[in-house]
């Protein structure tokens, strides 16, 4: 079975920047996903995401791990609102530790492919996880297509991430008043469609966000656990 879903992309990168079509592929073993759980106002979360910065040079990104950084906002009222929070995000890692069975959040807080991950070497991904493959048209539209690699569930979810990268801000009040910080992979909107197996396509429309690269990753319905994940820079 193929589930096909249309994103209509409104960047604010023209549709001449792109010469020809640009493909993101995970390929069939899974592709891990890795998540940041991080905050401006917290004087630990910048060595944890200079670690995610160092993707950027990863031969493995993209290919092997997707990085993707959320920012909560529980620190907001703690010295220094953190412009690129999100209740939502917030949501999703509580979400995660109600899971778990655990009673709180923290930050920095890693989390691979759906589990807590407290650091160390990351292992080459392993398992047959099906084929995601991205289509961005130099029109503006991204069509994704999954083959699960199996036949068990028949429903599934897209989630689609924009990420700034190379971001600074100049911080002036909280633990890290006084700071610049540098922020890659950094999500500014997440968005999410239901795969329906009787409607096979669907069109979402991006936000104009300045985007510099996508995430995109499956899950079933109900589950944050990623099924598989790609991803790749629009630069």
């Amino acid at each position: 079975m193929r589930i096909c879903l249309i994103l209509a992309a409104t960047f604010m990168l023209p549709a001449a920047t792109f010469a020809g079509d640009v493909v993101f592929h995970s390929g069939p073993t899974q592709t891990h996903l890795l998540e940041l759980y991080t905050s401006e106002g917290c004087s630990s979360c910048p060595p944890a995401e200079e670690r995610l910065s160092n993707f950027r040079s990863n031969p493995d990104l993209w290919t092997q791990i997707v990085p993707v950084a959320f920012h909560v906002d529980y620190w907001n009222g703690l010295g220094w609102p953190d412009r690129f929070s999100s209740p939502a995000f917030t949501q999703r890692q509580q979400d995660y530790a109600s899971g778990w069975g655990g009673d709180s959040v923290y930050t920095p807080e890693f989390v691979l492919d759906g589990r807590e991950f407290q650091g160390g070497e990351i292992s080459p991904p392993s398992g047959s996880a099906g084929n995601l493959t991205a289509t961005l048209k130099p029109a503006g539209d991204l069509t994704i297509h999954y083959d699960p690699a199996s036949s068990a569930s028949s429903t599934y979810e897209v989630h689609v991430a924009t990420l700034g990268m190379g971001i600074e801000s100049d911080v002036r009040a909280g633990e890290n008043g006084g700071r610049r910080l540098h922020h890659d992979f950094l999500v500014l909107h997440l968005l999410f469609h239901p795969i329906d197996p009787a409607i096979e396509s669907a069109t979402v429309s991006l936000p104009a966000d300045g985007a510099k690269a996508l995430a995109i990753w499956i899950t079933r319905p109900g589950s944050q656990v990623p099924i598989q994940a790609a991803g790749g820079s629009l630069q």
